[in-house]
């Protein structure tokens, strides 16, 4: 260990706990965030189609911001000079950036991963551009986000051999470059990633060498990439279990509301992912007993709203038929399917959190998986995590889904 972050802006009072899961308080220099929560992926400053009051509205705590997208336009330059990204987006509550690095893996065509940092294409004129750790945090800080991320050496988990262990050493020398880049610690957060693949022995490692650093927050990254189900909740069954107590611990990609009741259940606080807006634009409104495919031929007379229990601005004012209209032909239904969807995610996060904080977290959790699986079909793997995080689900589980 080189290097260790003191002082931060930041506390996460633990409220309530069943077992390994907890609600908390999470406070940040711009809001007072109640954790279990999900936070929605608002690439350059803006959720798709929603504006910010809405968000106010439906109780969304934390917006995501894409480091990357936002380096290339408006630039962080701009960003700054125009008072950081709260003030550009009229955004009052807490915002996280990611470290760039995710995008040039997944959006691009990457040229090379050296010690130095990340080299991509740029999408401007092609040429090699370099992003190093601590060019990464630069950016950041001229965003101003509540929360940043630490440029990590990204590698899916379903890749195997030397590239994973080559990976994760890698992500912990990173750390300290980015530590030492970070010139507003009193002002922003910087958390760290636990890398590893699906390695155990490499995970571990990882978790030891960032807790060393004595970090506001960490995250569990390199998961949500095609792993099976198993290892997935494994993973973020050992990391919660190493991670320190009074630290937030993110999950990062993570946006499936059985996957987020799971990894809340083994001890997680947050998540993201562009999973409730992206599906809504293909149509897919997200109900508790999953998923509602608003174009199909069925909903064209269905006077129902999309779900008759939803208190959102949508099923209150809405039908099915009317929405099948607009999301063959208008953009509008992929707006109220956005909205409709987040609102589902925010108020998802309020139950989990005040089922912990009331004790009948248990009950809130079989009812969940009831819902969702009526035939008692609930997967194995939920089986399996549950019976890790404590949680007698037998009630709803008849029988047994790989």
């Amino acid at each position: 260990m080189e290097l260790c972050i003191c002082t931060f802006f930041l506390s996460n009072q633990v409220l309530g706990r069943f077992n390994r899961a907890r609600a908390a308080q999470l406070t940040l220099p711009h809001y007072l965030c109640q954790t279990p929560l999900f936070m929605p992926v608002g690439t350059q400053g803006t959720i798709k189609g929603l504006t910010k009051n809405q968000l106010e509205e439906i109780g969304c705590q934390i917006i995501l911001g894409n480091t990357y997208h936002l380096a290339l336009r408006p630039t962080s330059e701009l960003i700054d000079e125009l008072g950081g990204l709260h003030k550009f987006m009229n955004w009052p509550r807490a915002l996280l950036t990611d470290s760039g690095g995710f995008q040039m893996v997944s959006l691009l065509h990457l040229a090379d991963i050296t010690e130095k940092g990340v080299t991509f294409q740029s999408p401007v004129d092609g040429k090699p551009m370099l992003l190093t750790p601590e060019e990464s945090i630069q950016i950041q800080n001229r965003i101003g986000a509540d929360i940043i991320m630490a440029l990590d050496d990204v590698v899916r988990t379903t890749i195997t051999g030397p590239r994973i262990e080559e990976a994760m050493y890698r992500t912990l020398r990173w750390i300290d470059r980015s530590i030492a880049a970070h010139k507003r610690p009193n002002e922003q957060n910087l958390f760290g990633i636990v890398q590893g693949g699906l390695d155990p022995v490499l995970r571990d490692i990882c978790v030891r060498g960032l807790v060393e650093r004595n970090l506001p927050g960490y995250a569990i990254g390199g998961l949500a990439g095609g792993e099976d189900k198993d290892s997935f909740w494994r993973v973020v069954a050992q990391c919660t279990a190493a991670l320190p107590e009074d630290k937030p611990r993110y999950v990062m990609g993570v946006g499936y509301p059985l996957d987020i009741v799971v990894c809340s259940a083994l001890g997680a606080d947050m998540y993201d992912c562009v999973y409730p807006t992206r599906t809504a634009r293909f149509g897919t409104a997200l109900v508790p007993e999953g998923v509602l495919k608003l174009k199909h031929q069925a909903m064209a007379n269905d006077i129902r709203p999309i779900d008759p229990m939803c208190e959102c601005m949508v099923c209150k004012n809405y039908t099915r038929a009317y929405i099948h209209c607009l999301v063959t032909k208008d953009a509008m239904g992929s707006q109220l399917l956005s909205y409709h969807n987040l609102y589902y995610m925010m108020k998802l996060s309020r139950d989990l959190h005040s089922s912990i904080v009331e004790g009948r977290f248990p009950e809130f959790v079989c009812k969940f998986l009831q819902t969702m699986f009526p035939k008692g079909d609930v997967p194995e793997w939920v089986c399996n995590a549950m019976e890790v995080a404590g949680i007698d689900i037998s009630s709803c589980c008849h029988e047994m889904k790989v």
